[in-house]
C-alpha cells in the first residue's frame, strides 16, 4: 500500500510538472524568461567550470592527461599547502561558529541591554571592505604597531603568520555563523524550552537536552559556510599570512609568477572540490535535517533569561568581541588621517589626497561596475526566484542548482575559469568591463535568489491569479504585483551584490586590465609597497561609499516599488457618510 501511495504521489507530481510545462510554453514572456535563464547559466556558470575541469586534465596538446595532477599530488609542498588550507578552514569554522552561537543565543534568549548595538557589530564585518582587518592588525601589532611598539616597547614584532590569519578570518566570518544561528534559534518554539523548565530542569540542562539538539542543523550549517568562506579567502592570506601560504595564494603565485596556467588550474581544482562539496552537503543534506519545532498554532511569548549568572557572562563575551572589532576598525580609520604610522601621528588629509591621485579611476570603475552588476543581478535574481518558487516544470532543477553554484566556487577558481572560457573566440571578453560585470552578477546573485525565493513562498498564489483573471499578462502581474512585494528581498540582494562587487579581490585578480582596474587591486598593490596609510584611506572611503549607496538604494527602492495608490480609510468613510 505504501509503495502504491508513493508511486501515485510521484505520478501526480510528474503530471503536475508536465501540465505546468505546457502552461509555460503557452506564455511567451514566461517561456522567454526560462529559456534565457537556462542559456545564460549554461554560458556563464556551467561552461567556465567545465572549461577549467577539462583544461586541468589535459596536456599542452589538448590530450587527456593526469601528469599535472600527478605532479601536484606528488609534490610535498603542495600537499602541505592543501593540508594547511583545510586545517585553517576547520579551525576558523569551529571558532567562528562558537562566537556566532554566543552572539545569537545572547540576542535571542537573554534579557541584555544594547541588542541593537550587538546586532550591528555582529553584521559589520560582512559589509566591510577586504584588507581592513589585516591592516588593523599591522597597525596595532606590527613592527611599528601602536600596542607592540608604542605601549609595550616591543620592536621588530612579526605579526604575519597563521595566528594573525586565524584572528582576522574569525572576525571576518563569524557573522556568517551568527546570521544562520540567530534564524534557527528564533524559530524554535518557546513552549518546548519552557516545558522543560516547568518540569524542573535547570537552564543548563534545558540547553543541552533541548536547545542545543534543536539548533544542531544550524551549527553544522554555520560551520560549513564559514569553512567555505575560509577556503575562498584571498585578501587576508595575501596580506597577513606571511609564509603561511594557502591554496588560493599558491594558485595566484603559480599563474602570475611561473606563468603555468595548467598547474594553476589543477591546484584551483583541488580548491574547488572541497568548497563545492561542503556547499552542496550543507544545502541538500543539512538543510533537510531540521529539528526546529515550528507549527501553525499560536505560541506564548518567549521568556527571556534574566538570571544574572547567565546573561551577564554572555553579555561580557559579546562586549569583549565588540570591543576588539571597534578597536580594529577604529585603528584603520585613525590610521588614514596619520602622516606616518609609528613615527609621526600628526593628523593630516594627505593620505586621502595621495590615494585619490593614485587610484581615483579605479575607485570610479569599482563604483560604476558594482552599481551595474548589483542592479542587473538583483533583477535577474528576482526573475530566477519567481520562475523557481512559483512554477514546477522540466528544467527547474537545473536552474535551482546552477544559479547558486557560483556562491560555492572560490574566487580564484572563478577568475581562472573565466580567463580560460572567454579569452578566445567566439566570445572574447577578457580585458573588458563586460566580463567584470558578468562575474559580479553571477557571483553575488545567489543571495538575491535565496531572499526572493523565501519571500515568494510566503505570497499566496491567489493574488497573482486574481490579476490574471482580470486580464493582466504574466509580465504585467510580475512587475506591478509580485515585484513590489519583493521590495525587501530586492534591497538585500542589490546591497549584498554592490558590497561584494566593489570589495571583490580573488574573483577579479586575473580579470582586471589597464583600462578597467579596480580599487581592490590598487589597495593590494599598496600593501606590496608598504603604503599602509594610503591603503587605510582607500578602505575608509570604501566604507563611506558603501553606507551612502545603501541609503540611496533604500530610498530609491522604496520610491519605485511602493504601492501605486493608497486610499486613506478615514477619508473613504467620511465620503460615504456625506453621501
Amino acid at each position: 500500500m505504501a509503495n502504491s501511495a508513493g508511486a501515485g504521489g510521484k505520478s501526480a507530481a510528474r503530471v503536475k510538472k508536465l501540465n505546468e510545462t505546457k502552461m509555460i510554453l503557452r506564455q511567451p514572456i514566461l517561456l522567454a524568461a526560462v529559456v534565457l535563464t537556462i542559456l545564460l547559466l549554461l554560458l556563464f556558470v556551467i561552461y567556465p567550470l567545465i572549461k577549467i575541469l577539462i583544461f586541468s586534465l589535459t596536456d599542452a596538446e589538448g590530450n587527456f592527461s593526469l601528469v599535472n595532477l600527478g605532479t601536484i599530488l606528488s609534490t610535498s609542498r603542495y600537499l602541505r599547502v592543501f593540508g594547511r588550507t583545510m586545517l585553517l578552514g576547520l579551525v576558523v569554522a569551529v571558532i567562528s561558529t562558537f562566537i556566532g552561537y554566543i552572539f545569537a543565543y545572547t540576542i535571542t534568549r537573554t534579557n541584555v541591554p544594547g541588542k541593537r548595538f550587538l546586532k550591528t557589530i555582529a553584521t559589520l564585518p560582512i559589509l566591510s571592505p577586504p584588507f581592513i582587518l589585516s591592516l588593523s592588525i599591522i597597525f596595532l601589532f606590527g613592527k611599528q604597531g601602536f600596542i607592540t611598539k608604542t605601549l609595550l616597547g616591543i620592536t621588530g614584532n612579526n605579526v604575519y603568520g597563521m595566528g594573525s590569519l586565524i584572528v582576522v578570518q574569525v572576525i571576518s566570518f563569524f557573522p556568517v555563523a551568527y546570521l544562520t544561528l540567530s534564524g534557527i534559534l528564533s524559530s524554535i518554539d518557546a513552549s518546548v524550552e519552557d516545558a522543560a523548565c516547568n518540569m524542573g530542569a535547570s537552564r543548563w540542562h534545558t540547553f543541552w537536552t533541548v536547545t542545543f539538539p534543536l539548533s544542531l542543523p544550524g551549527i553544522i550549517s554555520g560551520c560549513l559556510l564559514v569553512f567555505i568562506q575560509s577556503l575562498e579567502d584571498f585578501s587576508n592570506p595575501a596580506t597577513i599570512g606571511g609564509e603561511f601560504s594557502t591554496l588560493s595564494i599558491e594558485v595566484y603565485q603559480i599563474i602570475t609568477g611561473s606563468y603555468d596556467m595548467q598547474k594553476g588550474s589543477v591546484l584551483a581544482l583541488l580548491l574547488l572540490l572541497p568548497a563545492v562539496a561542503a556547499y552542496l552537503f550543507n544545502k541538500y543534506w543539512v538543510g533537510k535535517k531540521s529539528f526546529v519545532t515550528v507549527t501553525g498554532k499560536p505560541t506564548q511569548a518567549r521568556k527571556l533569561i534574566d538570571e544574572p549568572h547567565i546573561k551577564w557572562p554572555l553579555f561580557a563575551v559579546c562586549l569583549a568581541v565588540a570591543a576588539v572589532i571597534i578597536l580594529l576598525y577604529g585603528s584603520v580609520i585613525y590610521g588614514s588621517f596619520i602622516r606616518t604610522w609609528g613615527y609621526d601621528y600628526t593628523l593630516t588629509l594627505d593620505q586621502y589626497k595621495k590615494a585619490l591621485a593614485y587610484g581615483w579611476d579605479s575607485l570610479k570603475n569599482s563604483m560604476v561596475l558594482g552599481l551595474i552588476s548589483a542592479l542587473v543581478g538583483g533583477l535577474f535574481g528576482m526573475v530566477i526566484a519567481y520562475i523557481t518558487a512559483k512554477r514546477s516544470y522540466y528544467g527547474k532543477r537545473f536552474i535551482e542548482i546552477s544559479s547558486v553554484l557560483m556562491f560555492a566556487v572560490p574566487g580564484t577558481v572563478l577568475g581562472i575559469s573565466y580567463v580560460l572560457a572567454f579569452n578566445t573566440k567566439p566570445l572574447v571578453l577578457t580585458g573588458t568591463a563586460v566580463i567584470l560585470v558578468i562575474v559580479f552578477t553571477f557571483r553575488n546573485m545567489p543571495v538575491a535568489i535565496e531572499s526572493g525565493t523565501t519571500t515568494l513562498l510566503q505570497i499566496d498564489n491567489s493574488i497573482e491569479e486574481a490579476s490574471t483573471i482580470l486580464g493582466a499578462d504574466t509580465g504585467y502581474s510580475f512587475r506591478r504585483i509580485t515585484l513590489p512585494m519583493l521590495r525587501n528581498a530586492f534591497f538585500s540582494g542589490i546591497v549584498y551584490s554592490f558590497t561584494k562587487a566593489i570589495t571583490a579581490v580573488s574573483a577579479v585578480i586575473f580579470l582586471v586590465s589597464a583600462r578597467w582596474n579596480l580599487v581592490t587591486s590598487k589597495i593590494y598593490s599598496l600593501f606590496d609597497q608598504a603604503k599602509y596609510s594610503q591603503a587605510a584611506a582607500f578602505v575608509t572611503m570604501m566604507v563611506v561609499i558603501l553606507l551612502v549607496f545603501i541609503g540611496i538604494f533604500n530610498g530609491v527602492i522604496n520610491l519605485l516599488l511602493a504601492p501605486r495608490s493608497r486610499v486613506p480609510q478615514a477619508k473613504s468613510e467620511k465620503t460615504e457618510g456625506t453621501k
